[in-house]
């Protein structure tokens, strides 16, 4: 079978795919991908080998001056006919725009029809933005990068803001992937943080994908997972240099991110690369638009986030006791199904609604269903406890690692409160389908205890 972790990018994303032991066949289709020094000349190399002709170049004010002027005067001097589109600043307060509903309409209403493609300039809003366009348009998307801030570069998804609630919006990932590292080097420090914050995260993913398997049923990839972790070990080998803006580490970084980005396409989810780490993201990003204040950039809170899940797993192991049946049993007794709406209501406000209907589709608080899943976390807590010691780094390692470059770590260090950190924890579980850590812990009975712990030390 093929081993996905030893294989060069060009092969990863052969147009034909893979037959894997999981069952399925994992393809991330891809007409031209490179990373390297000084190769945002071959842009027009890339739309050729992806046999298009005239691309809808997209970019924001800040990727515009980055690399978008640039790729302009490139396709210009190779005779290539090009519309571009500045996506114009939506909410001034906010300071950037967003994967929303007005910036995907404003693309949209924009467009050129004889333009047979779009190439977003920019990395993590502006790329989801043109794959979910491209995918309504029915065009293909290609990207030049302009940033190692996020691993979704290769990935078919789109993290999307849809009616103020953060969600994945499935559509086709890019044909086409051009990443200078000489651009990326020169990125904002924060988004070379963000990169490494979004990173760090498949740590916990990958952990909570094993134990959601087990627990759920999920299904699981062991070669994506160890894809997964074939691009940990690599971003994790150039960590040190990040500060330095060495170029050769920012190309391993991008390496990465890409890698990460192929998992998730293989697996067809956000799974691999996303868990409870992410939710303390996406949570503090929808408290955010419900408030109308500004948030951090997303690998940055997902590092703090991982660091916040990472001391929550360094708990658990170190009570080191069996869930207590008769406790998890009393939990879901005790189940108020007025307080847990009230309490959706206090901390979604206007998106309650979206989320109470998530829970009257899945059924996640249904007592048969809690049943089950513990009995599966009684019968596999040694199998559990085993995934949490093979997945997770030393918190120590980890901590040092991001504290070197200078990247936030802890909530306060980007203005989050104690209560939204909280707040977070215990209705990420709340916001989709996915079994997280902090469902683990529901299940178990443990919220409040942890709920507890997180405000003790933050």
């Amino acid at each position: 079978m093929p081993n996905f972790a030893k294989m060069p990018l060009s092969e990863l994303v052969r147009p034909e795919g893979f037959e894997c032991a999981c069952g399925r066949r994992h393809v991330c289709a891809m007409k031209y991908l490179n990373i390297g020094a000084g190769i945002v000349e071959q842009t027009p190399g890339m739309i050729a080998a992806m046999g298009k002709k005239k691309p809808f170049v997209v970019s924001d004010d800040n990727t515009w001056e980055a690399a978008g002027r640039r790729v302009d005067e490139i396709l210009s001097a190779a005779g290539v006919e090009h519309v571009n589109c500045v996506i114009p600043l939506h909410d001034a307060k906010a300071g950037r725009i967003a994967p929303a509903e007005w910036e995907t309409g404003s693309l949209v209403m924009h467009f050129d029809p004889s333009c047979d493609m779009l190439l977003a300039v920019g990395s993590g809003v502006v790329n989801d933005l043109c794959k979910v366009t491209a995918h309504a348009l029915g065009r293909p998307s290609a990207v030049v990068g302009t940033a190692p801030s996020m691993d979704g570069y290769a990935s078919n998804s789109g993290s999307m803001e849809v009616n103020h609630v953060k969600v994945s919006l499935y559509a086709a990932a890019p044909q086409g992937i051009l990443l200078d590292t000489e651009i990326l080097s020169k990125a904002p420090m924060r988004m070379l943080w963000a990169g490494l914050g979004d990173m760090v995260a498949k740590y916990v993913a990958v952990c909570e994908w094993r134990i959601s398997s087990l627990v759920t049923g999920e299904y699981y990839c062991p070669d994506v997972a160890e894809l997964m972790r074939s691009a940990l070990r690599r971003l994790m080998a150039a960590a040190d240099r990040i500060a330095a803006r060495d170029v050769e580490a920012i190309g391993s970084i991008a390496e990465g991110l890409v890698l990460a980005g192929i998992g998730m396409a293989f697996a067809g989810i956000s799974r691999p690369a996303s868990g409870l780490e992410h939710y303390f993201s996406h949570m503090w990003e929808m408290m955010a638009l419900e408030r109308g204040v500004p948030y951090d950039l997303h690998g940055i809170q997902v590092g703090v986030g991982t660091l916040l899940t990472m001391r929550i797993y360094q708990k658990l192991l170190a009570d080191g006791t069996r869930p207590d049946r008769a406790k998890a049993e009393a939990h879901m007794a005790a189940f108020d199904p007025a307080a847990w709406e009230a309490r959706v209501k206090r901390v979604f406000g206007k998106t309650a609604g979206q989320i109470l209907q998530i829970e009257a589709q899945t059924g996640k608080n249904d007592p048969a269903k809690h049943a089950r899943r513990l009995e599966n976390i009684l019968a596999h807590w040694n199998e559990i406890l085993a995934i949490i010691g093979e997945e997770l780094p030393d918190y120590r390692y980890l901590y040092e690692t991001m504290a070197a470059t200078g990247m936030p770590l802890t909530p306060a260090d980007i203005g989050i409160p104690t209560d939204d950190v909280v707040d977070a924890f215990v209705c990420a579980r709340d916001v989709r389908d996915k079994y997280l850590t902090c469902s683990l812990l529901w299940d178990m009975g443990l919220t409040d205890a942890y709920a507890a712990f997180l405000r003790s030390f933050n």
